[in-house]
């Protein structure tokens, strides 16, 4: 039998925030959830939940909100990805894209954990992330042992330097990242669909470059049960198939309805896109998830991208 927690999600009107809250109020927890915008509470309240304005870089509206809760566990989903926040994605300045979220991943988790701190919460869960980032030698598969890239020298050193931050202080903390795999479902790949679409998204050379997925309703059930077990350290959060850009983004075109993606050469590619869409194509480094799997005993609903992309876009 599982025993009910009060649970605080902040992030619980992003992508993952809308899915998660939901499946903690139907396994019967008490959740309050955070938002930007007034305007969302409403939205939180069909949901399920408590729902309380909060600025995640401000430490005491952090602070008030958290002891307003008095949550037995804390879930740190923040971040500020969307045009709203984040402005059209910009994948060649992944540094001015991500500002915020870089912040949040910094700044945020750092008064997340000090309001935990001053009213005895021990459980913080948070936003962590592995889809093409695995360090660049050996296989194309890592695992939660193996380092992360952290890409030095380039524009996405920031960002990735921000969720080694988070994984330093909440591993210091006694608490769990779950490095989630790239996100799909709904509104999760809108963008990317509609570059698709529009012939703007391209393969990369051989598009040898491994990435791995998950699809948000199996990330928010992992994270459901990292929080009822009160696990502690790093687990990869992806689906079954780590692959190459070479088979899920023509996969992706496909099932989107869209002609089959343009090839173009890594210069020009570097030079349009930037580093980081370079080393994602070409280099990056899939996740195995056979430890959240065994320590969780986590099950998939969509165990391959391709059957997710196919389910999603029809």
């Amino acid at each position: 039998m599982v025993r009910v927690m009060r649970v605080f999600v902040a992030g619980g009107t992003g992508v993952l925030g809308r899915r998660l809250v939901p499946q903690l109020v139907t396994r019967g927890h008490q959740v309050t959830a955070t938002t930007t915008s007034a305007a969302k509470l409403d939205q939180l309240a069909r949901l399920g939940a408590d729902g309380v304005v909060m600025d995640g870089l401000d430490a005491a509206s952090v602070g008030e909100a958290v002891a307003d809760a008095r949550p037995d566990a804390i879930v740190h989903q923040m971040t500020a990805i969307s045009t709203t926040h984040a402005g059209k994605p910009d994948i060649k300045h992944p540094d001015r894209w991500f500002a915020i979220t870089n912040r949040l991943r910094t700044e945020g988790t750092d008064h997340l954990l000090a309001a935990a701190e001053a009213i005895g919460v021990s459980q913080v869960v948070a936003q962590g992330y592995a889809s093409w980032n695995g360090i660049r030698e050996g296989g194309w598969v890592k695992t939660e042992q193996d380092p992360l890239d952290l890409l030095e020298g380039t524009a996405a050193h920031v960002g990735l330097k921000a969720l080694r931050h988070v994984e330093n202080v909440v591993l210091e903390a006694g608490g769990a990242v779950l490095r989630y795999g790239a996100f799909y479902g709904p509104g999760a790949v809108d963008d990317q669909v509609e570059l698709v679409r529009k012939r703007q998204y391209p393969l990369v050379g051989r598009g040898s470059g491994y990435s791995s997925w998950v699809h948000l309703d199996d990330a928010a059930s992992a994270t459901v049960l990292a929080v009822e077990q009160k696990v502690r350290g790093v687990f990869n959060i992806v689906d079954d198939e780590p692959a190459p850009a070479s088979e899920w983004l023509p996969h992706l075109a496909a099932c989107a309805g869209a002609k089959r993606p343009r090839r173009i050469p890594v210069w020009l590619a570097r030079m349009l896109a930037g580093d980081q869409a370079v080393v994602m194509m070409t280099e990056g480094r899939g996740f195995a998830n056979a430890k959240a799997k065994r320590e969780l005993g986590w099950q998939l609903r969509h165990p391959s991208w391709r059957q997710g992309f196919q389910e999603e876009l029809a």
